[in-house]
């Protein structure tokens, strides 16, 4: 049986974020083409709603189908950020089942907030709301700079387009890298992105006609195997250290180093996932040299081994 999916729409929701959800798990299909998820979406009283766009949407259900979901995603909609929570709003949670899975888009971390969900865990929002956010529910733990906290049964996101990486990411937990993979493709959106919420904050930028780094990470992905040192990577593109460090940065939001070890990370699950190699072997095609090298950063990073993680997923 398909996974329900409920999108809440509320009064002035923003329609981008609000198809994100439909559209990601509406795209995730079984090997025999079967759809994996069921996504319906609701307002409070099942009327029509005001988007902030000048244009309503109507719906056909209420907020009774929330008690059918396991998974309920919340898109944001104007004015949330003041921490009211809207008319029924509080009523309709209630009706949520214990277990639930609880996803917010951008804003609509506020409804979570508002509710007492968040208190003492982790969660994001978007970037130019986060400080406000933060000191208006001081016991959550906010994390400005990702693009998706994944809190086990509440994930949120930061802003707009963050919110399809969230998706694709529960569609990835979900069932694997694979069918996530086929989704982003149908959808023309890349499956993962790098770094998170730091690099789109308003900074000083390299000039348009200074050369980037981005010849330089598409060669890299192609030599995952190899060792690949900073002074390479800068060689590639005739930068100094310094420099192409700093480029780097500003580019893709983290350090060369950390963004490699993430790509030799995603290269390990999708070998893990979709073929039969041994772990040794998949070790060394994914650039950690050793077993006990990528076990030790799969288990920092995913919290389990390349073992147990084959068996998990390999099995979805």
């Amino acid at each position: 049986m398909a996974h329900r999916v409920v999108v809440l729409a509320l009064d002035g929701v923003v329609p981008f974020e609000l198809g994100i959800a439909p559209r990601i798990f509406g795209a995730a299909r079984s090997p025999a083409d079967e759809p994996l998820y069921e996504v319906l979406t609701c307002t409070l009283d099942g009327r029509p709603v005001a988007t902030d766009a000048g244009f309503e949407v109507a719906v056909r259900h209420d907020a009774s189908v929330l008690a059918t979901a396991g998974t309920v995603v919340i898109p944001p909609s104007h004015g949330l950020c003041h921490g009211v929570l809207p008319p029924g709003a509080a009523e309709a949670l209630a009706l949520v089942r214990p277990g639930t899975r609880l996803v917010s888009i951008c804003t609509a971390a506020y409804v979570l907030a508002a509710a007492g969900l968040l208190d003492g865990r982790t969660a994001t929002t978007h970037w130019y709301e986060a400080p406000h956010f933060q000191a208006m529910y001081p016991t959550v733990r906010v994390e400005p700079d990702v693009l998706f906290v994944d809190d086990g049964d509440i994930l949120t996101s930061a802003g707009a387009a963050a919110g399809v990486d969230l998706c694709l990411h529960i569609v990835r937990r979900d069932h694997g890298s694979e069918v996530a993979n086929m989704v982003a493709r149908l959808c023309v959106v890349p499956p993962w992105r790098e770094g998170g919420q730091a690099q789109y904050i308003t900074r000083p930028v390299p000039e348009p006609s200074s050369s980037g780094t981005a010849p330089t990470r598409e060669w890299a992905l192609r030599r995952l195997g190899e060792p690949l040192s900073l002074a390479q990577l800068a060689a590639h593109a005739r930068m100094s250290v310094r420099t192409f460090t700093r480029r780097f940065r500003d580019e893709v939001g983290l350090t060369p180093g950390q963004w490699l070890t993430r790509q030799r990370i995603e290269h390990a699950r999708r070998l893990l996932e979709s073929s039969d190699l041994p772990i040794d072997r998949i070790a060394a095609v994914a650039g950690f040299g050793s077993a006990a090298s990528m076990r030790q950063h799969l288990g920092v990073t995913l919290g389990v081994s390349p073992s147990a993680y084959r068996r998990t997923f390999r099995a979805a």
